[in-house]
């Protein structure tokens, strides 16, 4: 994304003034720093070269990201982003790189959203509210670093009316202690050792989980079955945009009449 076009697009400095408002501001600018960390990655590399001037990265309201110089006005419209994201690029590791600049960027969007919580006067109610509703979301660190932890719709355990209890070993358990966006657990039996312990499988195409691999896994929240994002074709930074996950199968039935 080219400066000039991110600036542009960007417009006006945003002033929400309820709850609602400052949540909305707070989720474009986290998806426009997603996408300068994920799906625009490539981009966003080249961008922080090290050998300009102190860079930053900027999220705005319309879902677009930006790497530019932090603003001349004293003090700032806003609070400023973590100045010199570039100089570390080439002294780290890559993928620290961005980890460390997913961090910076969280705690950036939280100083802007309590800003405007500042501003416009929320009361201790209100920024409670504030709070829950950002707490809710993945932070961008999750996302970048592939450990989104989003929990699926919980499940209480609740007996029948005949007095069982509910399977404390189910699919469905360990899908909403897990999150859909998770890894399988592996199933843990006090009499099996670690290596004889049960593993999840993909529903897909029937691959085991393998604890040292770094592959994504998504559970579908109609018929709780695990699969490999690659088998659905659902990224981690998709997954991540998705409330209530349906796998194709249940997709296909719930589309015949």
């Amino acid at each position: 994304m080219e400066v000039a076009a991110a600036a542009a697009a960007a417009g006006p400095p945003s002033n929400p003034r309820t709850v609602e408002a400052v949540f909305r501001d707070f989720k474009g600018r986290r998806a426009g720093m997603i996408k300068a960390l994920t799906t625009d990655v490539d981009e966003f590399y080249q961008q922080c070269d090290p050998d300009k001037e102190n860079l930053c990265l900027y999220g705005y309201p319309a879902e677009i990201w930006e790497v530019t110089l932090p603003a001349e006005e004293v003090p700032p419209e806003l609070p400023e982003p973590a100045l010199g994201i570039n100089f570390a690029r080439d002294g780290m590791d890559e993928k620290d790189w961005l980890s460390l600049v997913a961090v910076h960027s969280d705690t950036w969007l939280l100083s802007v959203a309590f800003y405007f919580g500042a501003r416009f006067g929320f009361d201790r109610a209100d920024r409670k509210r504030l709070f829950t509703m950002i707490n809710d979301l993945p932070t961008i660190f999750e996302v970048v670093t592939g450990t989104v932890k989003k929990q699926a719709k919980e499940k209480p355990s609740v007996s029948s009316h005949n007095g069982n209890k509910s399977k404390s070993g189910s699919k469905a358990q360990r899908g909403s202690e897990m999150g859909k966006y998770s890894k399988p657990a592996k199933e843990e039996d006090d009499g099996l050792d670690e290596e004889e312990e049960e593993q999840g499988e993909c529903a897909a195409c029937g691959e085991s989980y393998v604890s040292a691999s770094d592959e994504f896994w998504i559970c579908c929240d109609l018929c709780e079955k695990w699969y490999h994002g690659k088998c659905v074709k659902i990224t981690p930074a998709r997954a991540e945009h998705i409330k209530h996950y349906k796998c194709p199968a249940c997709t296909n039935k719930r589309a015949r009449p």
